[in-house]
């Protein structure tokens, strides 16, 4: 990769690797490369990525690395630039690892694993890769029916990985040491319980475009159940995880306190998948949450579950966690709380916390109809927790409802916007005068639920019932958010589609299409194109089920009984409710064999454990100002200034630091750096300031932030300020670079340097797009500059070293772009220097 390469494209931080947490390996088995079809910001807070990197890379003989869709300025260079798409750990081409696995978490990133495919130099169609490519194999939600992807995959696995993963990366090690072909691989894969080989299955259709049969080809093989995870407390938990530079969506340790779901919504695919309930104990969440915190020195944990509302001792771990992390400022965020399992004593805990925002989730606007889809809430329910939300604080509530259910009326559109106006009359009740977001999703009839043999409703009712929402809601002044119908579309296609899906797919993607999930990039037309051209029309998967038809995924057991999902869909058409399992009421849908695999529930009387109360951080008396010293090299100079402050952030939490912090609601450790070092310049001297605790020294302070650094970045210097010292950027006068042309550029470079310091005067003007020009002239803030071979030195006030170095030669700022750009030394104004600057180890970031 040219030197500056990254500088040319959004976010660098995406493509660096290097993070804290990261485990390159050298001299394994087994490459196993995590492959996420999307952004690296959005595929690093996905969970279980996080959890299968750490279970492989436990094992000593296998290396796990990652990889993610780049977005298309990333795209483009790579192609230009000729280079295969690699890993982050160890920059090893995807085509020379032994197994890509990929997670299939949305049914829209479907043409980003072709790019990824594509980038990688692999061929997209499983019959065209041999023992000299990697294994490609998917696992995720979308895995419930990968029959679109059928052509391009080897293997899928269904349903849990942690214990899975190994014995698929051991398969392929056994097969690479017998060098025996391909297919022999395949048949050790099929052997593993959960792992689905489509080329092991035949598929034949009707003259009407129905399918016909999925046949099995391999004797025994007839029906792929998927893989169970018996006990999460025994499950691997990744205490120390990758923690990425760059801020991505879900910013925070995030624990996972159960698996699956007792409410038995008949929509929701992932409560059908993720069966039976399984929940941590409150003593092992407690555990990981410790363990978690001091690994990553986040400042928020995430509680997750599908409900975490019904866990059942979520109050007192609740109040436990605000006992241990409150004075750390360790918030605490709940992301799926249901309806009716909120009560006033759990709403006073969470407001300790956390008050941005308040989802609650009728999705429907009638009894009826959430009678239909087994909701099992009551209007009474919502409005009770929307006034106790609004009286304990919050503004603002969120209200996720869907369109197009099965058995829904005009009359349940005019119902969403019925309740929304109740809700929001509860804030006026209490007092808050109460906000109301309205957010309507489509309904997409999913695989092995209920109401996959329902139809979906088209891209123009979809727009007719969002116009009647839209109309609606806005006089009663309510905001409205809506799931774009195109994307609505796309997804219901794919959620049920079959093999023949692979040649559109691949077509569309040859017209362009990229992030297809990211609406504004959503490339309607060449769908459209792509769909006609190999002859399939894509409302063919939204029609009817009939319920003695082959679906696709029929040969796939996840658990859940076809009886029992055919029972559910005739309650759903009488409104009959099916009970909680929870309450201890099987309703016989087939998951559990009552000894291995059974609900598992945590203890509901536990009431809190022995608390060791973290040290408290300390207040605005007695306040200590140490200044340091740092280093910025390799590819840490890709951060941007926001970036560093995060990685800083979490530097300190993971050192322990007992930093001061910020007032307010939410509180921010106190350190401030000298300056915003531009993108792409390494630097020998940067500088920062922390308030600590009495007592803490500046030894310390090095010592803890050295060990939790990442490679490129270390504490070179470090001494107390005393009280009344000007700040950083006040005491800074002139800063000295070193710029390193690239090839070519350094001819006469002498003769040009003397030839700018004869100078009296060069102007500057810099333009900035929404902003005042700014104007200065780079002659008078030129202190002193030094050429030599290919090198400039300088020292300079205002101004960027690479203005200076296209000002002494002459070129074009785009002729530097190859520039190396190397901050050495700060000088400072008529006050005695902070800390004595010394420039040594420059050839070692460390």
């Amino acid at each position: 990769m040219p030197h500056n390469s990254l500088l040319a494209i959004e976010k660098p931080a995406r493509y660096m690797g290097s993070e804290v947490g990261s485990r390159p390996k050298n001299g394994v088995e087994v490459r196993f490369v995590l492959a996420f079809p999307d952004v690296y910001e959005v595929g690093m807070s996905h969970l279980g990525l996080q959890i299968l990197y750490a279970v492989l890379n436990d094992q000593p003989w296998v290396a796990a690395e990652r990889a993610y869709t780049p977005w298309p300025d990333r795209e483009e260079q790579l192609r230009a630039e000729r280079t295969h798409l690699a890993t982050l750990e160890s920059g090893t081409p995807l085509a020379r690892a032994d197994i890509l696995g990929f997670t299939l978490q949305y049914e829209l990133s479907y043409t980003n694993i072709l790019t990824m495919l594509d980038l990688a130099g692999i061929p997209f169609l499983a019959a065209e890769r041999d023992k000299e490519f990697p294994l490609v194999i998917g696992g995720g939600p979308c895995a419930c029916n990968p029959e679109p992807l059928a052509e391009i995959f080897d293997a899928f696995l269904l349903g849990d990985g942690e214990e899975a993963v190994v014995e698929i990366a051991a398969a392929c090690r056994d097969w690479k040491r017998s060098g025996d072909p391909k297919h022999e691989l395949l048949e050790q894969l099929a052997r593993i319980d959960g792992v689905y080989v489509p080329s092991f299955f035949a598929v034949e259709y009707h003259g009407d475009g129905r399918l016909r049969a999925v046949t099995p080809l391999q004797e025994g093989y007839g029906r792929v159940r998927r893989r169970f995870i018996a006990d999460l407390n025994d499950a691997v938990y990744p205490t120390a995880p990758v923690v990425p530079f760059l801020k991505t969506v879900h910013d925070r340790v995030s624990v996972e306190i159960g698996r699956g779901c007792t409410r038995g919504c008949r929509f929701c695919q992932a409560g059908y998948l993720y069966r039976p309930v399984r929940e941590r104990s409150p003593e092992k969440i407690l555990a990981l949450v410790e363990e978690t915190l001091r690994g990553t020195g986040y400042d928020e944990i995430s509680l997750l579950s599908l409900s975490t509302g019904d866990y059942g001792c979520l109050t007192p771990l609740l109040k436990e966690l605000m006992v241990r992390y409150a004075e750390e400022k360790v918030a605490v965020s709940l992301p799926s709380l249901r309806v009716g399992s909120l009560n006033q004593e759990l709403v006073e805990e969470i407001r300790k916390v956390r008050k941005t925002g308040f989802t609650l989730a009728p999705e429907a606007g009638s009894e009826r109809l959430r009678g239909i889809i087994n909701k099992g809430i009551t209007e009474e329910d919502l409005l009770r927790n929307a006034f106790e939300a609004y009286s304990n604080g919050w503004r603002l509530i969120k209200l996720y409802f869907m369109i197009g259910l099965p058995g829904e009326t005009e009359e349940d559109l005019h119902g969403i916007v019925e309740l929304a106006r109740k809700v929001k009359l509860e804030g006026k009740r209490a007092g808050s005068g109460g906000e109301v977001n309205v957010s309507v999703s489509t309904f997409v009839p999913k695989a092995h639920t209920p109401f996959q043999w329902e139809p979906q409703i088209g891209h123009d009712e979809i727009l007719a019932r969002q116009a009647l929402l839209r109309t609606e809601l806005r006089a009663k002044r309510l905001v409205f958010k809506w799931h774009d119908a195109p994307l609505s579309f796309m997804e219901g296609v794919f959620a049920r589609g079959d093999r023949r899906l692979a040649a559109a797919l691949i077509r569309a993607w040859e017209l362009g299409c990229r992030f297809d999930g990211w609406g504004d990039r959503f490339n309607a037309a060449a769908w459209r194109d792509a769909f006609e051209e190999v002859d399939i029309d894509p409302c063919f998967y939204h029609r009817r089920r009939e319920r003695d038809e082959v679906l696709p995924w029929d040969h796939l057991d996840f658990g859940v009984t076809r009886a029992f999902l055919l029972g559910e869909l005739d309650k759903s058409g009488l409104g009959t409710p099916t009970d909680d399992c929870r309450s201890g009421r099987c309703s016989g849908c087939g998951v559990c064999d009552f000894d291995r695999i059974r609900i598992r529930l945590a203890d509901g009387g536990w009431q809190g454990a022995p608390t060791s109360r973290t040290a408290a951080r300390p207040e605005d008396d007695g306040k200590v100002t140490i200044r340091c010293r740092y280093t910025k090299t390799g590819p840490l100079r890709y951060l941007s200034h926001l970036e560093m402050i995060g990685l800083f952030t979490r530097a300190v939490g993971r050192g322990r630091i007992p930093i001061r912090y910020s007032r307010g609601f939410h509180p921010h450790p106190k350190f401030s750096f000298a300056t915003a070092l531009s993108v792409g310049v390494e630097s020998w001297a940067e500088y920062l300031d922390l308030e600590v605790a009495p007592g803490f020294t500046p030894e310390e302070v090095m010592e803890r932030l050295n060990a939790t650094l990442p490679h490129g970045m270390r504490i070179m210097e470090a001494l107390v300020v005393p009280p009344g010292t000007p700040s950083l950027s006040v005491l800074m006068d002139k800063v000295r670079y070193r710029v390193i042309l690239p090839a070519g550029a350094e001819a006469g470079l002498a003769d040009c340097a003397a030839a700018f310091l004869a100078l009296e005067s060069f102007p500057f003007r810099k333009e900035k797009k929404g902003k005042k020009p700014v104007e200065y002239d780079l002659r008078r803030e030129l202190a002193d500059l030094a050429a030599s071979g290919n090198a400039l030195e300088l020292i300079i006030g205002r101004g960027k070293p690479l203005e200076y170095a296209a000002a002494i030669t002459g070129l074009p700022p785009e002729d530097l772009a190859g520039a190396r750009i190397e901050k050495l030394d700060v000088l400072f104004k008529d006050t005695p220097l902070p800390l004595p600057i010394q420039i040594q180890d420059m050839t070692n970031g460390q």
